[in-house]
C-alpha cells in the first residue's frame, strides 16, 4: 500500500534576528527564568482559570513522537477532589517515609526537609495532574500505538512549568508512587498513566526555599561544546 505523501506549511517567519538580538533574547529569558523555585508553602487565594488553560495549551505546543501527542492534563480546584488527592497521596507517601526509600533516598532529602505531610495538595489553588497516554484507541477500539511517550509528556510537562512560571505563578512537581489512585480519582481510562500532580498557585506570606535548592550545577558542568 502506498503512503500518502506528507504535506506541508510555509513556515511563518518573522524578520531573522540578528546575532547580537538572539543573544539579548536568550539572555533575556534566562534571567526570568533562573528565578523560578520550587515552593512548598501555598497561599489559597484563586487563580483564573484563564490563566491555567492558557498554560496548558502552550505544553500541548510540545514535540511529540509522530506528533501523536500523548499527554492529558487533569486541573483540580474542586476541594473536595483536592482533599481524596491528598489523603491518598499522604498514605502512599506514609509508606514511602516508613521504609519504603532506602536509606540513601531518604539522605538525599533531609537537606530539602520533606516529610509526608502535604498541605499543599489543598492550599495550592490548582493541581494539575500529568498523565501518559501509554497507547491510543483506534474507533474500532483497537490499540493504536505511541510512541517515545515518556520523552514527549517529559518535554510537554517542561514547558508547563515555563509557562507557569513566566505567568507569575509558582509551583512544586510531587510523584507520589505508585500514582494508580489519580487515574481511578480523576476517571481516566486505563490507557493513561499518571506521572506527575503539579501544585499551582501563589506562594505563601514567608514562604522559604531551601538555601541548597537554589545551587544549581554551573554551565561549565552541564556543557560541552565539541
Amino acid at each position: 500500500m502506498a503512503t500518502p505523501e506528507a504535506a506541508y506549511d510555509l513556515l511563518a517567519r518573522c524578520d531573522t534576528p540578528n546575532n547580537q538580538d538572539m543573544l539579548a533574547r536568550a539572555r533575556d529569558f534566562y534571567d526570568q527564568i533562573k528565578t523560578r523555585r520550587t515552593v512548598r508553602d501555598f497561599d489559597t487565594a484563586p487563580v483564573p482559570q484563564d490563566v491555567i488553560e492558557a498554560c496548558i495549551a502552550a505544553a500541548g505546543t510540545a514535540p511529540s513522537g509522530a506528533n501523536q501527542q500523548p499527554w492529558h492534563f487533569v486541573a483540580v480546584r474542586d476541594a473536595e477532589t483536592k482533599r481524596q488527592i491528598r489523603d491518598a497521596a499522604e498514605a502512599e507517601e506514609r509508606r514511602f517515609y516508613d521504609g519504603g526509600a532506602g536509606d540513601a533516598w531518604l539522605e538525599a532529602l533531609a537537606p530539602i526537609g520533606t516529610d509526608a505531610d502535604k498541605p499543599h495538595l489543598e492550599d495550592a489553588a490548582w493541581l494539575i495532574v500529568v498523565f501518559a497516554q501509554r497507547y491510543g484507541v483506534n474507533p474500532d477500539g483497537s490499540r493504536a500505538k505511541h510512541y517515545y511517550v515518556p520523552e514527549s509528556v517529559g518535554i510537554a510537562t517542561g514547558m508547563l512549568l515555563t509557562a507557569l512560571h513566566m505567568s507569575g505563578l509558582v509551583t512544586l512537581t510531587h510523584t507520589p508512587n505508585p500514582m494508580g489512585f489519580l487515574r481511578d480519582l480523576l476517571g481516566r481510562p486505563d490507557s493513561e498513566k499518571a506521572t506527575m500532580i503539579i501544585a499551582v498557585g501563589h506562594a505563601a506570606q514567608g514562604a522559604t526555599v531551601p538555601k541548597m535548592a537554589k545551587i544549581k550545577k554551573p554551565l561549565s558542568d552541564i556543557l560541552t561544546v565539541r
